[in-house]
């Protein structure tokens, strides 16, 4: 039997406790954190994270393993899927994988179990206490190779899955009474404070480039000790609702950041990238343009070039995608007016570029530029000035 080695999380002034890499132990031991539930611990060992109670948890689930409806359970698992086990193995039988890591921690109990391609050691954990509640809800998200952003989806889009990897797998715990129709609301809760947290590092689906929702194999347990008064309501401006939405969000932040690709701070040919527009596909565009009358390979090196070395065009180009989503989901306002007029002023206005009367700043009608209106135009304009840039070089 392996031995435990406890570790206690720092507390933080505003009563959050936030895991981050507390694996600098590499004995031969399985990690153990306390709580905010008495009695109830979070273990990890190998590929299992797994929340283990001394008394009966009520839980409702997405769980593939004995998830779904109301259920009471010492132990919850999350486990990871080693790169040694195929994807077709997984789908053709997940039941046995799941059950033969539950050994690993001596489990010969009921559980309910959720898979994982993440790193179940890099999951974050924030927790919050007010009062007579405290919940702790622990996040995993990523494929096996640490990416998140390559694997999410926006609901309601059409989605052709050709590999299933990457999920958010999220485990909160109530130390509180709430009833089972509470119990279903934290469900909506946490998905919507999931949402949020992708929103906010501008996560974007894989199939359509708009802003994500998440992934198509995410799960959700909540479980709570049935302590204390009834509690009716878990939607999000219920005091339990707030707990909870405050530390899902901030626990699917931090997880999302642990695979460091979708750090706030990326580059904007990545967050472009995201959005379905890699430099090659707008410089495979504007090369129809017969008005700028370049090729594909000039045009890439223009445009990243210019994102590279010019801060302020990077900026404007950001702006003019934000306008397009607008575009796209109609909330122009009516002040703009025409949107071919309004792309092309700012085009024109966010890189100073002053034409003649008699010139022409905006594309040929007869371009077929498969572009969005406000991006295209400021695509154009930064060509032009890197353009009039070069061969003022060449003169020198």
């Amino acid at each position: 039997m392996r031995r435990l080695c406890e570790l206690v999380p720092e507390k933080s002034h505003n009563n959050k406790r936030k895991m981050t890499n507390p694996y600098t132990d590499n004995g031969d031991c399985m990690k153990q954190f306390d709580l905010e539930a008495p009695g109830v611990k979070l273990i990890l060992e190998k590929n299992v994270l797994a929340v283990l109670s001394d008394s009966p948890l009520n839980t409702i689930s997405s769980a593939f393993h004995n998830g779904g409806g109301i259920k009471k359970t010492n132990a919850i698992l999350n486990v990871e899927v080693l790169k040694s086990y195929s994807d077709r193995t997984l789908h053709d039988d997940p039941e046995a994988y799941i059950m033969e890591s539950s050994k690993v921690i001596g489990l010969n109990e009921s559980f309910i179990g959720m898979v994982t391609a993440a790193a179940v050691e890099n999951f974050s954990m924030v927790s919050k206490r007010e009062e007579d509640l405290g919940v702790n809800v622990i996040a995993t998200a990523a494929d096996n190779e640490g990416h998140t952003c390559n694997h999410a989806e926006s609901a309601g889009e059409k989605i052709e899955v050709k590999v299933i990897e990457g999920t958010i797998n999220i485990i909160a715990v109530v130390d509180g009474n709430p009833t089972e129709s509470c119990l279903a609301g934290l469900i909506i809760t946490i998905t919507e404070a999931k949402m949020a947290a992708l929103r906010e590092l501008d996560i974007r689906s894989r199939y359509s480039g708009d802003q994500a929702t998440g992934t198509i194999t995410d799960s959700v347990v909540v479980a709570e000790t049935n302590r204390g008064t009834p509690l009716v309501y878990g939607g999000p401006a219920s005091k339990l609702g707030q707990l909870v939405g405050y530390c899902t969000k901030e626990a699917v932040k931090e997880a999302v950041m642990k695979a460091s690709e979708c750090m706030p701070g990326r580059s904007l040919i990545s967050r472009l990238r995201e959005r379905n527009l890699s430099i090659e596909k707008l410089a495979s565009e504007l090369s129809k343009s017969e008005t700028l009358n370049l090729d594909k390979k000039t045009l890439e090196y223009y445009i990243e070039r210019t994102l590279r070395t010019k801060p302020e065009a990077a900026w404007i180009l950001m702006a003019a995608a934000k306008m397009d989503e607008e575009v796209k989901n109609n909330l122009i306002p009516l002040e703009f007016g025409r949107i071919e007029a309004a792309s092309r002023k700012f085009g024109e206005l966010v890189l100073h570029i002053k034409m003649q009367s008699s010139g022409k700043s905006d594309v040929s009608e007869n371009d077929e530029i498969n572009l969005s209106p406000f991006l295209k135009q400021v695509l154009v304009n930064m060509v032009r000035e890197a353009w009039n840039e070069s061969k003022t070089e060449s003169l020198k």
